[in-house]
């Protein structure tokens, strides 16, 4: 599976890694609100790159794991995909 990880991925992680409802919608027009206004933690955003990391067959790293934001996470996360593509 190969493309960027869009915001309604992320939110779909969001629902099944971490038990948040969160729409792809909401994400995409506050993509600079932190994380734990959606309610995620540190352990959810785990997951979430547990998950990226299976579904796209190659690590990721844990840099993901700093990032406070949705647009700072996807960045990050489609540049590692990217160069490990």
């Amino acid at each position: 599976m190969n493309g960027p990880v869009t915001f309604e991925e992320l939110a779909t992680l969001m629902k099944g890694r971490a038990g948040l409802s969160v729409d792809a919608a909401e994400l995409a027009s506050q993509p600079d609100t932190p994380f734990d206004q959606f309610g995620l933690d540190s352990l959810g955003l785990l997951g979430i790159v547990s998950e990226l990391e299976n579904r796209y067959g190659q690590p990721i790293g844990n840099e993901p794991e700093s990032c406070k934001t949705p647009e700072d996470f996807l960045t990050l996360v489609n540049d590692q995909l990217t160069a490990g593509a």
